[in-house]
């Protein structure tokens, strides 16, 4: 989608096809968030960022409505596939030791070895697993299975290769290991808002973890789209401003 829009910074308003916006209109609001997201990913923002002295590659407010459904859905386990420098494995371990419960763990095709150190010797390591490997590998998948009781509460963060077909497979893979009335999360939907921009391939409009969602749940009754509510929110703004886009889907039923 292209759109244009005029700000008008003394007035307090945005024009947008012949129409004049308050700044506190929360179509506004959308309309400008939309473009600082381009501008963010243009300029790299979320690349200055670090959790308890590991960088974070994340948008804070995923960060921030993460957290939120970690301490309402209190899980045993936190599965991420992509570790990448560990920051958000760190940020995931830091919310459970704050609730007193639960643990994280983390999948990635490689670990490189100073992130590999830097992990295991940060000061919440004892309640966070590596498993090096490819994510959707049957031994990697069967390693993170055997990792878990058939009782514990799971949540799953899918954080890796983005692309449709990986996705899809991490979703088929991991999916299983869902607890009901909890969420498998397909991260960086964004990549189909910024087709066209630097550092992204012409295929993106089309081959992102969205499609695979919107493909996973045609064949998977027992997952649903579903936005989970905000625990507070006193404000006029509805609609999260996110890198992922679609990506939480909660298990509804037990798919028998």
């Amino acid at each position: 989608m292209s759109f244009r829009f005029e700000y008008d910074e003394a007035a307090g308003v945005i024009r947008h096809n012949d129409r004049e916006l308050n700044l506190a209109d929360p179509e506004a609001f959308e309309l400008i968030s939309r473009a600082w997201l381009r501008s963010g990913w243009d300029t790299k923002y979320v690349y200055g960022f670090s959790w308890l002295g590991r960088p974070v590659i994340q948008l804070p407010e995923d960060m921030m409505r993460i957290q939120e459904l970690i301490y309402q859905l209190q899980p045993d386990v936190i599965v991420e596939t992509g570790v990448a420098h560990g920051g958000s494995l760190i940020f995931y371990a830091g919310v459970c030791a704050a609730m007193g419960k639960g643990r994280v763990i983390g999948i990635d095709i490689e670990i490189r070895p100073h992130n590999r150190e830097a992990i295991e010797a940060h000061r919440l390591s004892p309640m966070i697993a590596l498993v090096e490997g490819s994510s959707t590998a049957p031994d990697v998948v069967q390693q993170v299975h055997d990792r878990i009781g058939a009782a514990e509460t799971v949540l799953v963060l899918l954080d890796s290769n983005h692309s449709q077909h990986h996705v899809a497979a991490e979703l088929e893979a991991y999916g299983p290991l869902v607890s009901l009335g909890s969420y498998i999360v397909a991260c960086d939907g964004i990549m189909q808002q910024v087709a066209g921009a630097p550092r992204t391939e012409s295929d993106w409009s089309w081959n992102n973890p969205i499609s695979a969602v919107q493909n996973f749940l045609k064949t998977h009754p027992e997952f649903e789209a579903h936005e989970p509510q905000w625990p507070f929110n006193e404000g006029t703004v509805r609609q999260r401003v996110t890198y992922w886009p679609q990506a939480y889907l909660r298990r509804r039923s037990d798919g028998n």
